[in-house]
């Protein structure tokens, strides 16, 4: 097993659990205790565990601002995104499209397209489609707790049922290094689901997002084909993303 499987299985543990042992890591990932004890060390140093006596917390993060407070937040930056983020959309393609602020706020740019199919997990990315007219397929499953959107496995394993040519996602951070990630765990899975569902993967993320990490990660950094972001991101972010291998569109 590579270290980058390893370490998400790690987090996935931790995202379950809270706390988890070395003892329990080795033999669940069917190796020795150095080896995890390196894994603990890899993934202190980017501040995603914090590393406690005989295993690894997750840190204290920032409790997550309730979905229709967030809408608000960013917004100027978020429209900018979703302007740009249109134009890599043909003709005749079939997208998806998760659930979140930033993409509810793209789904009024996708209304004014022509041609374009969308399945999405999102109530409201549907609900605006549907009314100006688009093809939209709103996936089943369980809603969640907070954000207006379907996930749990009926979700996903409606997921794997498409083939499509564009996936578009909006974490609540992204980093040049370390991916993807997002507060909750099953937002994290539908992320996933989708990118492994389409050749290109976009991620929709303002400035604030850029150089930051979250609870759970979900694309790797090598999995990121494009970053959209507003053009106030700061140089250094931008430089850091484009040097990993990534298109960044400002």
């Amino acid at each position: 097993m590579w270290a980058k499987e390893r370490h998400q299985r790690i987090l996935s543990m931790l995202a379950a659990n809270h706390q988890v042992s070395a003892n329990d890591l080795a033999e669940m990932l069917n190796v020795s205790r150095e080896t995890v004890r390196r894994d603990l060390l890899d993934l202190a140093e980017t501040g995603q565990v914090n590393r406690v006596h005989g295993g690894a917390v997750l840190p204290e993060p920032r409790s997550e601002e309730p979905f229709r407070q967030r809408m608000t937040a960013q917004l100027r930056a978020k429209s900018e995104i979703a302007r740009k983020a249109v134009r890599l959309i043909q003709p005749g393609q079939t997208i998806m499209v998760d659930a979140g602020t930033t993409t509810a706020i793209f789904a009024r740019e996708l209304a004014k397209l022509s041609g374009v199919s969308v399945i999405t997990n999102s109530l409201d990315i549907a609900t605006t489609l549907q009314g100006a007219g688009k093809q939209v397929l709103l996936l089943g499953g369980r809603m969640a707790a907070d954000v207006p959107a379907t996930v749990g496995e009926l979700t996903l394993a409606e997921i794997r049922r498409f083939r499509v040519d564009l996936c578009f996602s909006a974490p609540v951070a992204v980093h040049p290094l370390n991916g993807a990630f997002f507060y909750d765990l099953e937002e994290a899975e539908i992320a996933i689901a989708m990118a492994q569902q389409a050749p290109r993967s976009v991620i929709l993320a303002d400035q604030s997002k850029l150089g930051e990490t979250s609870r759970v990660q979900s694309w790797e950094a090598e999995t990121v084909d494009t970053l959209v972001t507003n053009r106030t991101a700061h140089d250094e972010h931008i430089a850091a993303f484009r040097q990993a291998g990534v298109n960044v569109v400002l």
